[in-house]
């Protein structure tokens, strides 16, 4: 069985590393995906955002990396011939965001959603967060 991973990956977190490798283990073949997200500026050209899932990606055999930029995450699965996005939830608050988008992937075009629960010790990482911290890091002392 095929897995669609999607995300903005601006940039790549432990926590997004962690759900890939664990969706690994769980199905036959896992692509993760740059997508375009209309509600987020984009920090990271999709090239580096690619490259970067490559480097997370090594090592793990039935991983392929990809882009999709116009149209639906529907779409996409739809022309890749995959049933099953993966989604990491941190809390309540990802659930809450990500049901409905999971409840209309399912009615549009029979995507199930399979929602993996972020390692405690990751839950608090986000891309903002790691951004930001790193903007920190570069400011002038």
């Amino acid at each position: 069985m095929r897995a669609l991973f999607p995300g903005s990956f601006d940039p790549i977190t432990q926590g997004h590393q962690d759900v890939l490798r664990r969706a690994a283990l769980l199905f036959d073949e896992v692509v993760v995906c740059v997508m375009f997200n209309a509600n987020k500026t984009g920090r990271l050209p999709v090239a580096e955002r690619l490259d970067r899932l490559r480097a997370a990606a090594s090592g793990l055999d039935n991983v392929t990396v990809d882009s999709h930029t116009g149209g639906l995450l529907v779409d996409y699965c739809r022309q890749a011939g995959i049933d099953v996005v993966v989604r990491g939830v941190r809390g309540v608050r990802d659930l809450d965001y990500e049901m409905p988008m999971a409840r209309m992937n399912h009615e549009l075009a029979g995507v199930e959603t399979f929602f993996l629960a972020a390692d405690p010790a990751l839950a608090h990482i986000s891309s903002t967060l790691v951004t930001a911290m790193g903007r920190q890091e570069r400011a002038p002392g």
